[in-house]
């Protein structure tokens, strides 16, 4: 890892946010006690001054699952299919925060995995907003720096050279999204660049030196990442309350829609889940 681009992400994470975030940090990380290493601020609030009526974003980095939970079956569920996601509020402001062990934060922000999830967020701008102590911010600084070089070599095989660097991000953050089921619209991850193309910019020429050219296909990436989004929306009915409601929110204000969830989906999120994927995927709302 270059220094150069340790210290692009250092001082990325460490930029300030709104009080309210660090507070709602704060809380996230107190619900689960000593096993709390690290906070994370992500996604598309990180870029709005208003953040009332929003669902703000998190990543709980933990020591070990099982210290995390009073519920084994929960500890067991976040490491098979992690993370695990939990809806949260407090100080007025609403959020959602994923769990991730230090370990698998490390793991998922490099190129030994092929799931996109974690490192095509954290190749974006984030902020680290709470830390138990200075080792556990410099273990998520050094997970984070993993990202970016990640992004752009897994990209690298379907790319070809590109004049302008920010496409190259464009493109790149396209084949991401293409391996998850996404509600967001087309364009989208060209907004992502264009909201702050300095920062691309900045970070092009040290992670394009730290990549590595990816071995597997996009194709068995898309099957195997829209596989695990359809198995991470199972278990999400089982361990985030409301989460169906919050699935069809977040449809509606990305994709455009009008989604109503009926009572008999509340009582069954799960069967709920399952039932609206096909019309999803068919209306082009998910893709």
């Amino acid at each position: 890892m270059t220094d150069n681009l340790v210290d692009l992400v250092r001082a990325e994470l460490g930029a300030p946010v709104d009080a309210r975030v660090t507070r709602l940090a704060e809380a996230i990380a107190a619900k689960h006690g000593a096993a709390s290493r690290a906070v994370l601020f992500y996604g598309s609030c990180l870029r709005e001054a208003q953040l009332d009526g929003l669902m703000l974003d998190f990543y709980l980095i933990v020591s070990d699952y099982r210290a995390a939970y009073d519920k084994r079956w929960l500890a067991l569920a976040n490491r098979l299919i992690p993370p695990n996601v939990f809806p949260f509020e407090a100080d007025g402001l609403a959020a959602k925060y994923a769990v991730l062990s230090e370990a698998d934060f490390h793991r998922l922000n490099g190129p030994e995995t092929r799931g996109v999830s974690v490192w095509a967020r954290f190749a974006q701008p984030s902020r680290l907003v709470w830390a138990s102590d200075e080792t556990a911010r410099e273990r998520s600084v050094a997970a984070v720096a993993r990202a970016a070089p990640t992004l752009l070599g897994s990209a690298l095989p379907p790319l070809t050279p590109l004049a302008d660097e920010l496409d190259m991000w464009r493109r790149a953050f396209a084949l991401t999204y293409s391996a998850e089921l996404r509600a967001e619209r087309k364009g989208r991850s060209g907004s992502v660049v264009d909201a702050d193309p300095d920062r691309y910019r900045r970070f092009t020429a040290p992670a394009m030196a730290l990549a590595v050219p990816g071995t597997s296909g996009w194709t068995r990436r898309r099957i195997e990442g829209k596989a695990l989004s359809v198995a991470r929306l199972a278990k999400a009915s089982a361990t985030f309350a409301g989460g169906v409601d919050y699935i069809a929110w977040k449809i509606n204000r990305h994709a455009g829609t009008q989604i109503e969830i009926k009572p008999w989906q509340r009582r069954h999120p799960l069967l709920a889940a399952i039932s609206l994927l096909p019309r999803l995927l068919r209306s082009g709302a998910i893709r």
